[in-house]
């Protein structure tokens, strides 16, 4: 059997490796259009914040690893351009010479990723303006920040690599300026919560501008100005971190469906429409465990355990994924952040009757030195009792507890048996009633 995977990152390696695992004599071949595969993409911003560390300590496992410990026939600059279903086969052009390939394959996996959302706006294009998803973008921003003299950048957007972004240009002693179209700093998340965040950023001296839609970016001496609509921001370096877009090109000219965002819509044993082609990763759909719908959230654990089910499902194991709750942490500085499930409003617009309380909390038993506030958002359902999800926001506590939530999501728990879970408590770790087990009581007299 010949099983060919078309991207090189998280979800192509690890079905790569694991079909190599379970079954040595299936010829696996990836088609790989970078230089580089497993590496760590979520360390990247922590990665920048250090001049003295290089990129290359973000790879994971090089090439050659896998071409000649695992026996994997991986191709690292081939771009494929075309995917023929009815023979059965994959083509395009290798690195700057062009030249042609073509292979065939018995079961094929698109494990193309995603790519950053550049606007189609003046400027964009210029030699300051970077994004941040690839290591091939991460190396270019630290050899920008070498070769030129930084100490303003700009950002556009406010998620969570802006964000991680912003710590990281502050840790190497460049002041910056995050701006965005819409009016509020994380917008899924209550304005209380938000608010702490917000507090933080400008402690930490990052400005602030929400509101302003970016129009361009010109060249200005050795600098940039960026645009808006009614204000114009200086800067040596532009962020654009407003998003990604999932690759789904390749598929959706090859005639496979597609869902959500323009994801590649895949069954819940990643199968797309066309039973011999899987796809995996950040170009794929999932299924959310709280609304049961399709949904797309790229993120990395799913990535990985999608790749792992499509060698299962390919080996001749069948395997299925329950889905996805959006569990997500990130750090702004001294804060954790964290959410799983989903928020009020989107509660609201999947049809619950949603209900919500907030409330501040310990992160360590109240006589214990270094206590500090913990602010919990928690969500849940008027009807059915159910959890619908939880927001997290404190220096310390944080990124654990929400895996509790998620657990929690998965096995569809009531607001109720949630209340009742026996979670651990010492005081250097918690209050005696945890700020979750505080926040699920409250949201109970509520509903």
């Amino acid at each position: 059997m010949k099983f060919v995977i078309i991207g090189g990152d998280a979800a192509g390696m690890s079905a790569a490796s694991r079909a190599k695992r379970s079954r040595p004599e299936m010829e696996v071949i990836v088609l790989e259009q970078t230089e580089d595969v497993s590496y760590s993409a979520c360390g990247m911003p922590y990665n920048i914040a250090d001049a003295d560390r290089e990129m290359e300590d973000l790879v994971v496992r090089r090439a050659d690893v896998f071409r000649q410990k695992q026996g994997i026939d991986l191709f690292t600059g081939y771009v494929v351009e075309t995917i023929d279903r009815q023979n059965r086969t994959v083509s395009g052009t290798i690195g700057h010479n062009r030249e042609p390939f073509r292979f065939v394959y018995d079961q094929l996996l698109i494990a193309t990723g995603g790519r950053p959302i550049l606007p189609d706006l003046p400027g964009f294009d210029l030699p300051g303006v970077v994004a941040l998803k690839s290591l091939a973008d991460g190396k270019r921003i630290k050899a920008y920040l070498k070769a030129q003299t930084v100490q303003k950048a700009v950002i556009i957007g406010m998620g969570y690599i802006g964000l991680e972004m912003a710590e990281a240009l502050r840790e190497r002693h460049i002041a910056v300026d995050m701006v965005k179209p819409g009016p509020d700093l994380l917008p899924w998340m209550p304005r209380e919560l938000a608010g702490v965040v917000q507090a933080e950023l400008a402690a930490h001296g990052v400005g602030l501008h929400a509101g302003h839609a970016v129009k361009a970016i010109e060249p200005a001496d050795s600098a940039y100005t960026v645009v808006c609509e009614d204000k114009t921001l200086s800067a040596d370096m532009v962020l654009v971190a407003i998003g990604i877009h999932p690759n789904s090109e390749l598929a959706e000219a090859a005639g496979i469906e597609l869902g959500p965002a323009h994801a590649i819509a895949v069954d819940r044993r990643l199968r797309t429409s066309d039973p011999s082609v899987f796809a995996a990763g950040d170009c794929a759909d999932a299924v959310h465990v709280v609304t049961g719908e399709k949904t797309w959230i790229p993120l990395a654990l799913r990535a990985n355990r999608a790749g792992w089910a499509v060698a299962d499902n390919v080996c001749g194991t069948p395997a299925e994924l329950d889905g996805v709750a959006g569990t997500a942490v990130f750090k702004v500085f001294d804060l954790e952040v964290a959410r799983s499930g989903l928020s009020i409003a989107e509660a609201e617009r999947a049809g619950f009757d949603a209900v919500a309380v907030t409330i501040k909390s310990r992160s360590r038993a109240h006589a214990h030195p270094g206590a500090r506030t913990i602010h919990v958002h928690i969500v849940g359902d008027r009807r059915s009792g159910r959890l619908l999800g939880a927001q997290m926001v404190g220096p310390e506590g944080v990124a654990h507890r929400i895996n509790a939530v998620a657990v929690a999501l998965h096995a569809k728990m009531t607001v109720a048996t949630f209340a009742q879970t026996d979670l651990a408590y010492a005081p250097p770790f918690g209050p005696v009633w945890d700020p979750l087990l505080t926040a699920a009581n409250q949201l109970l007299k509520k509903m």
